[in-house]
């Protein structure tokens, strides 16, 4: 039986790290196979693609540029670990996947949906994930957990502005498909937080039990 693809998707300072943990402890509760994995990046080539993608430079980075690296990485991280996971039968737990394209490159730097759409079916098919938790907070909230946390990466030294138009993206993304997403109020305190992916998980395992 084909292997069923969860994401996990928010802004900066969300706390994906600690309840992508807490999703694995879950997964392996319940014995299920799974691999747990990172975008942009995943594979050698594809975390070299995160590299420059995500380090600060002086050298304005062209936005087409930053979208077709995005694809690119994506395209090697389907090839290569993916697809092949899902078709053993693992689950795969991805730290970001499509939606985060839509939200930054798309809502954050304005770009085209209808052009992002036509690469995702380049690169990806009728692939779609089964499931994504949308870890949500105010970005104020999220920009201060993130600087405490460690040295800005590319992305987080943009301003409050850009991160406002990703959370909004990431917010309309959950309200166009509500089968598929879960908004998770991420300002809650942590056992909050866990229990209402807890909550998302349990329904999501019962449906896919359910359904064969």
């Amino acid at each position: 039986m084909r292997g069923k693809f969860i994401t996990i998707e928010g802004t900066e300072g969300v706390g994906k790290t600690t309840n992508i943990q807490f999703i694995q402890n879950w997964m392996q509760a319940k014995k299920l196979p799974f691999v747990a994995t990172r975008e942009p990046g995943g594979t050698p080539l594809a975390e070299q693609i995160r590299d420059l993608l995500l380090s600060p430079r002086d050298e304005l980075v062209c936005d087409t540029a930053e979208l077709l690296l995005m694809f690119a990485g994506r395209a090697q991280h389907l090839h290569q670990v993916i697809e092949p996971s899902l078709e053993e039968g693992a689950w795969v737990l991805c730290d970001r996947f499509t939606d985060a394209t839509y939200a930054y490159q798309g809502a954050g730097r304005n770009m085209r949906d209808d052009l992002i759409a036509e690469l995702e079916m380049i690169v990806q098919g009728s692939l779609r994930p089964d499931l994504t938790l949308i870890l949500d907070i105010p970005v104020e909230l999220g920009l201060k957990r993130a600087s405490d946390r460690s040295e800005p990466d590319r992305f987080e030294l943009e301003q409050t502005e850009f991160f406002e138009l990703v959370r909004n993206g990431y917010l309309k993304i959950a309200e166009q498909n509500p089968d598929r997403c879960v908004v998770i109020d991420a300002s809650q305190p942590l056992a909050d937080v866990q229990r209402d992916i807890n909550i998302a998980l349990e329904a999501f395992w019962f449906s896919s039990e359910e359904s064969g």
